[in-house]
């Protein structure tokens, strides 16, 4: 039976991220090369070494997603190494701190801005040429359910994740006649460290009290898994998803569905 992405090639930003490298293995387990791309340094190295070691091909590129000579250059070595570029999971981000917007730190806010928001842009900017040029891939880039909603304490992330469904109906509309889809991913509540690092400053340390309280934000009753959004992200990177573009797809747990009335 042959793999969902037998043959093809796909980049990864925010690799090593819980997210990112969930993501990474079930690609690789379903035949893709990947190319791993992450601003920390020891822990790219260490998820590729995973994946390598369990028989799958991959290449790590350090890389900071908000500069765009490095954005230029992880998008030209992903083509030369591989030959061409079929799927584009464009993840890259950070929490930041929490705090109320007339109150927010501009340095901070500025800094979420970029990691979370130009990276996305030239994430786009530099790979898109590459798919075009052949006709054909599919992009998937990270949003939010707080992109659909306000976050008290979060300014800078909601603007960004807004501004990432903003980005991807755009170039969604840009590029469809040209073979390449673009869609987006909705995670809700995922436990990951940027969700305990939040978690964390909400509840006074208190991390466990926070999963409790915020897994009942979804309809299931519990917070999500990486990997649970690792599978979205390889569904619509894949040809099953042909007719899907310029879509945000919520993995919420149904968070964003009703407002719940039993809690």
């Amino acid at each position: 039976m042959t793999k969902r992405h037998e043959g093809s090639s796909i980049i990864v930003t925010g690799a090593a991220g819980s997210i990112g490298f969930a993501t990474c293995e079930i690609l690789a387990r379903e035949g893709a090369r990947v190319m791993l791309v992450d601003i920390d340094a020891d822990r790219l190295h260490e998820c590729t070494a995973k994946l390598k070691d369990a028989g799958h091909e991959a290449v790590a590129f350090h890389a900071d997603c908000a500069n765009e000579d490095e954005v230029r250059a992880y998008a030209e070595t992903a083509h030369n190494t591989f030959g061409r570029i079929d799927g584009f999971f464009n993840n890259a981000g950070i929490e930041g701190d929490l705090a109320p917007t007339h109150e927010y730190d501009i340095a901070m806010f500025d800094k979420i801005i970029r990691v979370n928001l130009r990276s996305m842009f030239l994430g786009l900017r530099f790979v898109i040429p590459y798919m075009v040029a052949a006709g054909k891939g599919a992009v998937v880039n990270t949003a939010s359910i707080g992109s659909e909603r306000g976050l008290a304490g979060a300014c800078a992330y909601n603007a960004a994740k807004h501004g990432a469904v903003g980005l991807t109906r755009t170039a969604a509309s840009e590029v469809a006649q040209k073979g390449v889809r673009v869609n987006c991913v909705m995670p809700g509540v995922i436990e990951t460290p940027l969700l305990v690092g939040m978690l964390e400053q909400m509840f006074d340390g208190d991390v466990q009290a926070g999963m409790d309280k915020l897994g009942q934000v979804a309809t299931l009753n519990r917070v999500g898994q990486p990997r649970e959004v690792g599978d979205v992200v390889s569904f619509l990177l894949s040809d099953e998803a042909s007719y899907v573009n310029g879509a945000k797809w919520e993995i919420d747990g149904g968070a964003l569905a009703t407002i719940r009335n039993d809690i």
